[in-house]
């Protein structure tokens, strides 16, 4: 066996015994550049991916070692240029259709930020305004983005053809403005000529009620009707603009029709999506839809060794275990606790240790879980928030399903999160009788076994009852 097949059949063994975040992230651009007599050297891009082999991954690809050639005495990692390195890796050309999670690309070696092209004048098509540092490379993958990353990916590929419409879902903060604008970076990386937008929903629906004011609106449909691929973040925003609603419905259409990319982006699926019409909820959900979660503690991370290292650092395997323990509640903050300890230990001339992490961001971390109490009365708020209600719907006496729903939620929330009685329960929400609290969550729990959706809004507000 050559020096490469050994290095694919090592690799092989590693893969299966980690999460894909890490695997992608400390094994790209690896190989074994020599083997003499038990003496191998494993050839790796940086002094951070060498120092974190040697730290944590050490006794897994030894033991991987030995299995393939026997005798393995001194591993070696060494910094330096790995021509030969080829991390195997799933192509994805397309998801199955079932939508189950499929392989992803390992992430490819960062480099700089590209000088992406400027799509034709204002007036003829919107300019793409992408954050050319969000691209595929610089995204952690773990297991609760896979699919939305896979789908994202899928659709570059074959834009206006599969996955048509993608629709990614998700909590404050989790990375789907990221992935939106990596889709847009990577077609117009692949074809200069596409035309690409991204455009929030707040700022579509802007848009509209100033060509509304000026008399242009059919100027305002021809700009959007033009492009390639439409990108629209925040969709949860256009609850209840009847006008906007309108033009985008007709948007959507003459884009689909024409077999042009629509992505879009809320904090909950479609059919979540209250003040909404029929007509677009079922359009929306029409297509592939993905959910983003939270990142689990090695996608966490993962995350924050990324940054730092970006920024010539690295952190103790100590200290990043400390902040993706503590900082859970989105992406945002974990990097933002990440650049207040870095900035804290730059400023103080300081080398980055446990010691100083507990004692900077001690406070920080114990304020924020302390910030807000947990309260039936929060609850109730975060869940009328999300279900676009009003507290008094919520503790009312209506039995709409729109609303019964929602309180049901926040029962289960209560009993939950809270550990309430049934009794407690049943007077938080309105006064009832506590066989009501009963039923409505043993409810939830047995329709949280069975449905997805479910599922991922009574995480999503989780979330933000947390943050």
């Amino acid at each position: 066996m050559d020096l490469k097949g050994l290095w694919q059949a090592v690799l092989g063994e590693l893969e299966v015994s980690m999460s894909r975040a890490n695997f992608s992230t400390w094994f790209r651009q690896t190989a074994i550049i020599a083997n003499d007599d038990g003496h191998v050297v494993i050839g790796v891009p940086n002094i951070f991916t060498k120092e974190w082999l040697e730290k944590k991954y050490h006794a897994n690809i030894k033991t991987a070692l030995a299995k393939l050639v026997g005798n393995v005495t001194t591993i070696e990692y060494k910094v330096g240029s790995i021509a030969a390195a080829d991390t195997p890796a799933m192509q994805l050309s397309e998801l199955p259709a079932s939508h189950a999670p499929a392989e992803a690309q390992p992430a490819r070696a960062e480099r700089e930020p590209r000088s992406l092209p400027k799509m034709a004048p204002a007036h003829t098509v919107p300019v793409w305004t992408g954050n050319p540092r969000y691209t595929f490379d610089n995204f952690v993958v773990g297991s609760s983005n896979e699919l939305a990353y896979a789908a994202a990916q899928a659709v570059t590929k074959f834009p206006g053809t599969k996955y048509n419409p993608l629709f990614l879902y998700g909590g404050v903060g989790l990375g789907k403005t990221h992935l939106l604008q990596a889709v847009g970076n990577e077609v117009l990386r692949q074809d200069p000529d596409k035309k690409v937008a991204y455009v929030t929903c707040e700022e579509f629906t802007n848009e509209f009620l100033g060509s509304l004011s000026k008399k242009k609106t059919q100027e305002f449909a021809g700009k959007y009707r033009r492009i390639d691929v439409l990108i629209v973040d925040d969709m949860q925003f256009l609850a209840g603009k009847e006008r906007t609603q309108e033009e985008f419905f007709h948007t959507f259409n003459a884009l689909h029709q024409a077999s042009r990319q629509i992505i879009l982006s809320s904090d909950r699926p479609p059919q979540a999506l209250t003040g909404l019409e029929d007509r677009l909820r079922s359009r929306f959900a029409s297509g592939m839809m993905a959910d983003i979660g939270m990142p689990d503690l090695e996608t966490r991370s993962v995350i924050l060794q990324r940054k730092a290292a970006a920024q010539g650092v690295l952190l103790p395997l100590e200290v990043i275990d400390y902040i993706a323990r503590h900082v859970v509640s989105n992406i945002r903050e974990l990097e933002g606790a990440l650049t207040q300890f870095m900035a804290h230990c730059e400023f103080h001339h300081l080398e980055p240790s446990l010691a100083t992490a507990t004692s900077l961001l001690g406070g920080r971390i114990g304020s924020a879980s302390k910030s807000k109490t947990l309260t039936p009365r929060l609850i109730i708020d975060k869940v009328s928030v999300y279900f676009d209600l009003t507290p008094v719907e919520i503790t009312g006496s209506k039995r709409d399903k729109e609303i019964v729903v929602p309180r049901q939620i926040a029962m289960y929330l209560m009993r939950h999160e809270l550990s309430l009685s049934f009794p407690k329960i049943a007077a938080a929400v309105g006064g009832r009788d506590h066989t009501t609290a009963m039923h409505s969550v043993a409810k939830i729990e047995k329709q949280l076994e069975a449905d997805e959706d479910l599922r991922t809004e009574v995480q999503t507000i989780k979330e933000r009852l947390r943050a």
